[in-house]
Parts: structure tokens; C-alpha cells; sequence
């Protein structure tokens, strides 16, 4: 009788245990290194430099095993624009930089992040995989902002640590997407066609983040 007694003890106390991981609240500071990636235009192509990535974001758990996050994560970089072609008849050749000294520029994400964890939230160590969407907000120094669709994928480990704080060290592709033109086709019925022209980025990257739970 006294083992079943503790064996109901055990169950509930199991059972707050887990709610309490389930609706837990975190503050996560991000820190990163995003490698660079080249974008191709009709005449030109662009460089979006590598660089360090900042950030924060409120993750929520909606179950053991799975969270939401809003984040904000920063990226400031040099964006070079170099020619493909020779230009002025010759007197530009290809590879010339047309923003010398005029390239400085970011890129702000803001991200609506799912996350899953796999294992126990017993372990000390889990492994994740998670996607987000959003917006990114690219600044450049001669056109001013614009804001894009943006995403990202990513994926790692989170460390648990006996106290509220927690690291996590993961590995993440990020993409923004914006319209740059028109390309020109022709129809047999409609004659020459207009359908917009779209650029994306695609920046891997190398991060960590420390997490701190206000349900502990």
C-alpha cells in the first residue's frame, strides 16, 4: 500500500514537473558568425560580406518538446556592387567596384521561430531543428531601407545547466528575397510580357545563444 502511495506521489509530482517545463518562458541573447554569400544581377553582381550577428529573442515552450520564439537579430555588413561586363565601351572593366567607399550596410531579421527539441527534458543535452519567417530589413547606404521576406532554418544543441541559464550552439542558413527589376519575355497572344525579378541571399552561419528561463 505504501509503494502505491508513492508511486501516485511520484506520478504527480511527474506531472508538475512537466507543465512546468511546458509553459517555461526564456530570454535568449544571440551571438554569431555569418559567412558571405554572392547575389547575381543582369549587369552586376553583389557581395553581402561576412560579419558578426547579433540579436535577442522571447522563446515560449508550448509542450515539452516544442517552443515559439519571436527574435531580432542584426547583421552589420559591406555590400560591394561590382561590374560583370566591361562599361563606357571598355573604359570600365568587369570586377569594378561602383561603390567604393559607399558600401556599408545591414540586414535585420525578424524572425517567427518554431523550434523542436528531441529527448527528454530531463537531459542535460538536447539536440533541436527548427525554421522561421519573417521579414528582413536591408539597409544600404544609397537607396535607404527596404523590407523583404525573409527566413531561416537551423539546428544544434541546447545545453541545461542546473540554474535558469542554458547555451545554445547551433548552425543556421538565413535567406532574404527582394525584387530588383522586370525580365522581359514574349507571348504569342499577350506580346512581350513583364514578370518581376527576385534576388535572394543565402548566408550560412555559426552561433551561440544564452538563454535564461524565468520559470526556474
Amino acid at each position: 500500500m505504501k509503494k502505491y502511495h508513492l508511486l501516485v506521489a511520484v506520478f504527480f509530482f511527474s506531472l508538475t514537473i512537466s507543465a512546468q517545463s511546458a509553459h517555461s518562458f526564456l530570454l535568449n541573447l544571440y551571438g554569431g558568425y555569418t559567412f558571405s554569400d554572392r547575389v547575381d544581377f543582369d549587369s552586376s553582381y553583389a557581395k553581402v560580406e561576412d560579419g558578426f550577428e547579433y540579436g535577442l529573442g522571447l522563446e515560449y515552450f508550448i509542450m515539452d518538446n516544442a517552443s515559439i520564439e519571436l527574435k531580432y537579430n542584426r547583421l552589420d555588413t559591406k555590400m560591394p556592387l561590382y561590374t560583370k561586363g566591361p562599361l563606357n565601351n571598355g573604359a570600365i572593366p568587369p570586377g569594378t567596384q561602383v561603390n567604393a567607399g559607399d558600401d556599408k550596410g545591414a540586414i535585420n531579421y525578424i524572425l517567427a521561430d518554431y523550434t523542436y527539441y528531441f529527448g527528454s527534458s530531463s537531459q542535460k543535452a538536447l539536440p533541436f531543428l527548427g525554421a522561421g519567417l519573417g521579414v528582413a530589413i536591408l539597409e544600404t547606404p544609397k537607396s535607404g531601407s527596404g523590407t523583404y521576406f525573409g527566413w531561416e532554418i537551423k539546428g544544434g544543441v541546447k545545453i541545461k545547466t542546473d540554474s535558469p541559464i542554458s547555451i545554445n550552439l547551433h548552425a543556421y542558413l538565413q535567406s532574404m528575397s527582394a525584387a530588383v527589376g522586370y525580365d522581359y519575355y514574349w507571348d504569342y497572344y499577350w506580346g512581350p510580357v513583364a514578370v518581376t525579378d527576385y534576388a535572394s541571399t543565402f548566408q550560412f552561419g555559426l552561433g551561440a545563444s544564452l538563454s535564461y528561463d524565468f520559470s526556474k
